[in-house]
């Protein structure tokens, strides 16, 4: 439970940047933020992998190019859930997921790289 706390505040924070970096993408608040980042936890986690599943021909074909398509629905479907999240077109909608999932992943290793130097100084 506190990996997924967490991982969710990471994201949050993700997209707030990714809400000041495109015009397009409007989060209201901190606490919208917070249950975006919660949904997409959810969405990423569960519907995901069976969307992927049902779409195997397809994004063999394109290449793997679909699972884009798969992530802007996953964000058009919290647009839709979460009052005060805004996302203005598909574009956007991948510009947010892109820029979301490389500074959550600079944020990830900065925050264990700053453990494992804790750990180290500890020892």
């Amino acid at each position: 439970m506190l990996k997924f706390i967490s991982k969710t505040i990471l994201t949050s924070v993700a997209i707030l940047i990714a809400a000041f970096l495109l015009k397009g993408v409007e989060v209201n608040n901190t606490i919208t933020a917070i249950i975006v980042a919660a949904l997409l936890g959810f969405f990423n986690s569960f519907v995901r992998p069976v969307l992927i599943v049902l779409t195997i021909p397809i994004t063999m074909i394109t290449l793997g190019l679909f699972l884009i398509v798969i992530n802007v629905l996953m964000v058009y479907w919290v647009t839709k859930l979460v009052p005060g999240f805004k996302v203005e077109s598909f574009g956007w909608a991948v510009l947010f997921s892109f820029i979301v999932s490389i500074v959550s992943s600079v944020l990830e290793r900065l925050i264990n790289k700053f453990d494992s130097n804790q750990n180290n100084q500890q020892q």
